[in-house]
């Protein structure tokens, strides 16, 4: 398990953010995986605001640009899809963005993550000539890669554990 610290926009109109690393997973088994959350709520971005009777007045009071801590324990989160769902601040304020500690990762290493390794160096020890994409004399450095080495079987075995944002 690893922590991460990720600074999310979050969309006009919505108070939901999805994380990028999963599964969410506590360092405790009582505890949450969300470690700390900051909100930033300032003025709306060119084309986000809304026309509400108050919301002048709101903004009139509305500390712009300011990080407030938000209690991670009123986050609803989906540990699954790293879905966070934030409550709305004291003043009815949308978060523009957050930021958020949390802990993801695997407890365990599973049997599909040890196969794809193996499978990898299996496919590199193949064919070694084509995975050699550049080499050096003068230096004594050889950069090995080839998109063979990940084949559909193992693409299969560690799509579970792709990054949202890298997908």
């Amino acid at each position: 398990m690893v922590q991460y610290i990720e600074r999310l926009r979050v969309t006009a109109g919505a108070q939901t953010v999805l994380l990028s690393y999963l599964p969410l997973t506590p360092l405790a088994p009582a505890t949450t995986p969300l470690v700390s959350i900051e909100g930033r709520y300032a003025r709306p971005r060119r084309g986000e605001i809304l026309h509400e009777p108050m919301s002048e007045i709101v903004w009139a009071f509305a500390l712009p640009g300011q990080w407030t801590s938000i209690d991670p324990t009123l986050v609803d989160f989906n540990p699954a899809t790293g879905e966070l769902t934030l409550p709305w601040n004291v003043l009815g304020l949308p978060y523009n963005e957050v930021r958020v500690t949390y802990t993801a990762g695997l407890a365990t290493i599973g049997d599909d993550v040890k196969s794809a390794c193996a499978q990898i160096v299996r496919n590199a020890q193949a064919t070694p000539a084509l995975n050699a994409s550049m080499s050096k004399i003068d230096t004594m450095q050889v950069k090995y890669f080839s998109s063979s080495l990940i084949d559909e079987t193992v693409q299969q075995w560690l799509n579970p554990y792709v990054a949202n944002k890298l997908n």
